[in-house]
């Protein structure tokens, strides 16, 4: 449904954008991370059409976003930073307007209002001006401005900026919901999302693509991932070295894999040890790897990693 071709987008000697290219399937819920600045905000502008790429091409359900836009942006929802929107507009008419832009006739507009209102929880502030919503309200009408349609290409920049525990875990909810039918696109800096709503995640970093994989997948590029926890009476760190790097904790060691693709070997020499040694095991376990180590590794300058 989306296919990204060496995107490039400059801004006069910086190269906010740098050469990427990836795709996004329908039923599939694409989490775009990266720490502010990276270029996600930028590269979700270029895929909608709100801004031309310097180089590079974009296509949405067959359509090329710069030479055939009006095709494009029909199959596209948008939630844009800031979540903009009339602020002099009552929610319901806002809504309205925004169906009628999109070219439903008023028996569809109805339903299609009458839609997004419940799905987006907004049915208590209907006939609120939208200026004087508390900021997640005002995320969750502009959310369902961008359903309004139907689309079956789903744009989100920071979905659940601004929304309180409650609510993120509610559009959460919902982003897995539409991604069974739709090809979602959501940037985020929140890596937990990426757990609770991703099928496929990609890490951009300074405008260039550094990571691309399911979250198992970048979990496993975790330098703990593969690791054997190990708390146990008469457990020294001398006889655990000999299978490989340990870490001393608070009370516990933790073994690393020499080699990744055989961290179940590594497991299985661990509770070998414990028996041969006769130790007494308080508590031992496999670590999956984390997710925000990652990210930390893969984007932070080497001078400020440590």
């Amino acid at each position: 449904m989306i296919k990204i071709e060496n995107l490039v987008k400059t801004f006069g000697a910086k190269r906010a954008v740098d050469d990427i290219s990836f795709t996004v399937e329908r039923g599939e819920v694409l989490g775009f991370l990266g720490p502010n600045g990276a270029g996600k905000s930028t590269t979700m502008r270029m895929i909608t059409g709100f801004m031309p790429p310097t180089a590079g091409k974009v296509t949405v359900g067959g359509f090329d976003v710069t030479e055939s836009p009006i095709e494009a942006k029909r199959l596209i929802g948008y939630l844009p930073e800031n979540a903009a929107s009339y602020p002099d507009m009552t929610v319901q008419s806002f809504l309205q307007f925004v169906a009628e832009l999109r070219g439903l006739d008023r028996t569809a507009r109805k339903k299609a209002v009458h839609h997004v209102v419940e799905l987006c929880f907004l049915d208590s502030v209907l006939h609120q001006s939208i200026d004087t919503l508390s900021k997640g309200y005002k995320h969750r009408t502009c959310l369902a401005q961008a359903l309004i349609h139907d689309p079956q290409v789903l744009i989100m920049d920071e979905p659940t900026d601004g929304l309180d525990p409650n609510q993120k875990h509610e559009v959460r909810n919902l982003i897995k919901e539409l991604g069974a039918n739709k090809a979602i696109v959501f940037s985020t800096h929140i890596l937990e999302e990426v757990d609770a709503a991703c099928s496929r995640a990609i890490i951009i970093d300074r405008g260039r693509i550094v990571a691309n994989g399911t979250p198992d997948e970048l979990r496993g590029m975790s330098e703990r991932a593969g690791a054997v926890t190990l708390q146990a009476q008469g457990a020294t760190l001398e006889k655990l070295s000999t299978l490989g790097r340990v870490e001393k904790l608070n009370g516990a060691f933790r073994v690393y894999p020499a080699d990744k693709s055989k961290a179940g070997d590594l497991a299985q020499a661990v509770i070998e040890l414990v028996s041969r040694e006769r130790w007494r095991v308080e508590g031992m376990y496999n670590e999956a790897g984390e997710l925000d180590e990652v990210f930390r590794r893969i984007t932070l300058p080497d001078t400020v990693k440590k």
